[in-house]
């Protein structure tokens, strides 16, 4: 039987359930991720899309796309941030915050080269991405 985790938005009028085990999960330091954020580093988990299920509020689930990388989307009631649809990575990453209880368990840093948060934790650090995501998979010092 495979785990089912689910997470809303900040006001709980969008619900997601992910099933079974993420991709991966990490550390994102992008400029992109950290203004969408709103802080220093964002916390990802993806997802195959197909393990990740809208429960509630679909019609309240508006989105923005600054790249084709990715398709960021929040709740049009509250504003909460809940997922980036990554097409061209065929995943999905449903941010960490909001499943509150799925063990985070990072194993990497991507895009550390744009790092403002310093991060001493013995994870890998990307420059920038994997190789197998397009990226130059080169590693950078703590």
């Amino acid at each position: 039987m495979s785990e089912t985790h689910q997470g809303t938005c900040f006001c709980g009028a969008v619900a997601v359930e992910v099933t079974g085990a993420p991709e991966a999960m990490g550390y994102c330091h992008c400029a992109s991720c950290r203004l969408w954020s709103a802080g220093p580093v964002n916390a990802f988990t993806l997802w195959k899309p197909e393990n990740v299920t809208v429960t509630k509020g679909d019609d309240k689930l508006g989105h923005f796309a600054k790249t084709a990388m990715s398709d960021r989307k929040f709740c049009t009631v509250c504003g909460g941030h809940v997922m980036t649809d990554h097409p061209g990575l065929g995943l999905v990453d449903v941010y960490a915050a909001i499943i509150p209880t799925l063990a985070f368990a990072p194993v990497v840093h991507v895009n550390y080269s744009e790092a403002v948060l310093p991060i001493r934790d013995g994870l890998p650090k990307l420059k920038d991405f994997p190789a197998e995501f397009g990226g130059s998979g080169e590693t950078m010092p703590e």
